[in-house]
């Protein structure tokens, strides 16, 4: 791993940047101060969205300005979740953007360009160097296409301008920054729970451990699994909103099911643009005709007609994150229908994800098993990433070392902490 860092005069300068499913991140250093750079105004985090704007032609928003005019009704394309398509047979796909067809990884690319820039006018000049977080797996049991996933992210690196590019596990960057508050030893699980992935690393930190250079025989394992904030969206979406439009009816004639691939397409968050299409909205009409209960697919060829499925995919997420403090949400979805609402209970949404978190269980305990430790030998488990506010994920992830205490801290800024102050070190 090469140090990431640039010499301009006398002065070194590094970039840690935090590319996420959800939100990013970017920061930079400057004698050895980590500072995380201003990204949408004043906010040093930015949702990880694009939009591109039909009405004024070549235009393209970012973070919340891309959402408002996305749910401003502006004529456009709004891309989110760009970072899940990179372990993913979607990477080869392309788009049609005002017209024409764009790839995939074009978007991610023009997303980390804007990163870049951001941390260039907060620091004053050009940043050639960066140390980019990763998860532990893009692709859960494929080395192969998990290094094809970091080789797309790196080549896209390369062509915004970084000439020097170390990739950091995000769960190490977050116990990087951790251990800047640790006041004793410990034997730490850090939990990293995004938007699309959740990693797990077994490290020792501590005021002793942080005065050493070589740091690596402190890292004891890594795990990690292809499951995040966007599955828990989906899972919701299918459970709670998806039946009002048609989900799990009959079609009258031989009381077939309704098909209910639309329905997964338009819940998952990286395809909902590809249920676009003239062939899907042909379907839907004569599936209207066919359906027993014609009212509800009808609202479900609107969602299509009128590409509605990022409104419906935003109201699910708000109540993804309501459940998180209440016991019951109400998901309104009134942009397809007056006065139409679908409700959501926490103990629906924890049954919709049970078998997601057996796999976050599974592989914390994994991860504690590959250091050849017991569950007991953790002291703490850190709780990192905007989906480790959910309840039931952190009582998932806390059976995995019931004697551990829980930690929390910058859930959605530690990693980018840890990469910046990481890219210090290494300069």
């Amino acid at each position: 791993m090469r140090s990431p860092s640039c010499l301009v005069g006398t002065e070194m300068i590094a970039c840690g940047l935090d590319f996420g499913t959800s939100n990013s991140a970017v920061g930079v250093v400057r004698d050895k101060a980590a500072a995380l750079a201003p990204v949408e105004e004043g906010s040093t985090l930015i949702p990880s969205a694009v939009f591109f704007d039909s009405e004024t032609k070549g235009r393209v928003l970012f973070g919340n300005e891309a959402i408002s005019a996305y749910v401003g009704q502006t004529e456009g394309r709004l891309m989110r979740a760009l970072k899940s398509i990179l372990g993913s047979p979607l990477i080869e796909e392309e788009t049609v953007i005002g017209g024409r067809k764009v790839a995939l990884a074009d978007v991610v690319e023009i997303f980390v360009r804007h990163l870049k820039h951001k941390a260039e006018a907060f620091a004053g000049r050009e940043i050639t160097s960066v140390v980019h977080g990763r998860p532990v797996r893009f692709v859960d049991g494929d080395d192969a296409a998990d290094a094809r996933a970091q080789g797309v992210l790196e080549a896209i690196a390369r062509r915004v301008g970084f000439r020097d590019v170390a990739f950091v596990y995000e769960p190490i960057a977050a116990a990087h920054h951790y251990e800047q508050t640790v006041e004793r030893e410990e034997l730490a699980l850090i939990a990293d729970i995004g938007g699309g992935t959740s990693d797990f690393s077994i490290v020792r930190v501590g005021p002793r451990q942080r005065e050493r250079t070589d740091r690596s025989g402190d890292v004891l394992a890594n795990a990690g699994v292809r499951v995040g904030g966007t599955d828990f969206d989906a899972a919701l979406s299918l459970a709670a909103v998806m039946p009002h439009l048609g989900l799990g009816t009959r079609l009258v004639e031989k009381n077939l099911p309704m098909p209910n691939a639309l329905y997964h397409e338009l819940a998952t968050w990286a395809t909902i643009n590809f249920a676009y299409t003239y062939r899907n909205e042909r379907a839907l009409e004569e599936l209207v005709a066919l359906a027993c209960e014609p009212e509800k697919v009808e609202r479900l060829r609107t969602l299509v007609r009128q590409r509605l499925g990022h409104r419906l995919a935003f109201a699910v997420e708000d109540a993804k994150i309501a459940l998180s403090a209440e016991d019951r949400a109400s998901i309104l979805l009134t942009f397809l229908e007056a006065n139409l609402a679908a409700e959501a209970t926490r103990g629906q949404f924890d049954s919709a994800i049970d078998a997601r978190l057996d796999r976050l269980q599974g592989t914390a305990r994994g991860c504690i098993a590959a250091a050849g430790l017991a569950p007991s030998a953790i002291d703490t488990i850190f709780l990192t990433g905007g989906s480790s506010r959910v309840p039931a994920v952190r009582a998932a992830i806390a059976r995995a070392a019931p004697s551990a205490r829980l930690a929390a801290r910058s859930d959605l800024l530690s990693v980018a902490l840890g990469l910046t102050q990481m890219a210090g070190d290494m300069s």
